[in-house]
């Protein structure tokens, strides 16, 4: 292999690197390089040294009914892109169950996008004295921030010290982008101001107490992006005849899975696989993927009602997603938020209402999989759909 240095930033195209490292490597590259999006947007404001694009199966499933936070009844299909056999079908009953069920009820709201800066001081009294400046200085920091962008409120600032370092988090409403770059930029001129007026130092913009891309008690309990819980009561005739179980069998493995194993395990998501649904949501709807860590935080509720219906709830603290900026104006992702019936809107309804769909279909994956693990066919179903085997 010729290991010498090769910059494929010289390069102006996609193709021109991509053939420079079928040279390099003696590789074909030719199904990286077969794609419909625009490069020249792909290229500039979403991926550099541009080679290509991985494809990844899409499939739907639904329909998904739900009666959003506001009232409104509808019903929708989910595009889910993954490369898990079996996914797609296991939501798809779900939403099945949902819908035969009267559909699933949604509520929701904005605890904000945030970034959390650390500063270090000289001392404990100083570490106090930059404590109180924060807090009482929330108007100056609030027309400090929102000057970056016509799209940003500051909503909060708060702030935690140790030893010789203080932790502020931001926390913004940033309609409907999902937002870090603007809120990025904006916390960077609020520590700046910090720093004129007090002269603690800024030691890193991102200090981890976001807590961006990483599964935290912070966001767990204080909350990120949008919080979203959803419900729906099965009834017998539907676990009978959707699910092949019922209410006690579902509840118990629910005990035995989401809460006694997430307990003994030390997880931090007492949930059955939060994290398939929203990773397959978010490829396919042009959602930074990193995010995927947050959302798989989050509780699954199951109670028996009247003796054989079965109460059903998730709940979603750290949401990080939006409808604008970043991979969500690519062509084939604006397909799938279209297959949504959601636009890039403005206000931040857009991006409210995304996340209420999230969740909806978070809530059908769990139905499915714990019915599935009840049954004991999970094996079953992966070696028919994810090897390709007949039943």
């Amino acid at each position: 292999m010729n290991d010498t240095p090769l910059s494929l930033r010289t390069f102006t195209t996609a193709k021109a690197r991509r053939n420079a490292l079928e040279e390099r490597l003696s590789v074909s590259l030719s199904h990286t390089g077969s794609f419909t999006l625009d490069e020249g947007v792909a290229s500039t404001k979403n991926c550099e040294n541009m080679i290509g694009a991985v494809q990844i199966p899409l499939g739907v499933a639904g329909p998904l009914a739900l009666t959003r936070t506001s009232g409104v009844k509808e019903t929708c299909f989910l595009p889910l892109a993954t490369t898990e056999g079996a996914l797609v079908a296991s939501v798809n009953r779900g939403c099945k169950a949902i819908a035969l069920s009267g559909g699933a009820a949604t509520d929701s709201f904005r605890a904000g996008a945030t970034r959390g800066p650390s500063f270090k001081v000289s001392s404990l009294a100083e570490n106090k004295k930059l404590m109180q400046f924060i807090d009482s200085h929330f108007e100056e920091l609030k027309k400090i921030t929102e000057q970056t962008s016509h799209h940003l409120t500051l909503m909060a600032v708060t702030s935690k010290g140790v030893g010789l370092y203080r932790y502020v988090r931001f926390s913004f409403d940033t309609q409907d982008a999902m937002g870090l770059n603007m809120v990025t930029i904006a916390t960077d001129r609020a520590a700046s101001y910090i720093e004129e007026q007090t002269g603690a130092h800024c030691t890193a913009l991102s200090g981890n107490f976001c807590v961006d891309k990483k599964p935290s008690w912070q966001n767990f309990l204080n909350n990120r992006g949008f919080v979203v819980s959803a419900e729906v009561v099965l009834p017998k005739s539907v676990l009978r005849d959707v699910l092949k179980t019922n209410a006690r069998h579902v509840y118990e493995t629910w005990i035995s899975k989401c809460m006694l194993g997430s307990v003994m395990s030390g997880s931090m998501g007492f949930n059955a696989q939060y994290a398939n649904i929203i990773a397959a949501l978010f490829i396919a709807t042009g959602q930074d993927p990193a995010h995927v860590v947050e959302g798989s935080l989050g509780i699954t509720t199951a109670e028996v009602q009247n003796g054989e219906d079965l109460y059903m709830s998730i709940y979603l603290p750290d949401l990080m997603l939006g409808t604008v900026g970043g991979g969500t104006g690519l062509a084939t992702q604006r397909e799938a938020l279209t297959m949504l019936r959601v636009g890039a809107g403005g206000s931040g309804a857009e991006a409210m209402r995304l996340s209420e769909i999230v969740g909806g279909a978070v809530l059908a994956g769990e139905i499915s999989l714990l019915s599935s693990l009840e049954q004991g066919t999970l094996s079953r179903a992966h070696e028919t759909l994810g090897r390709g085997k007949d039943l």
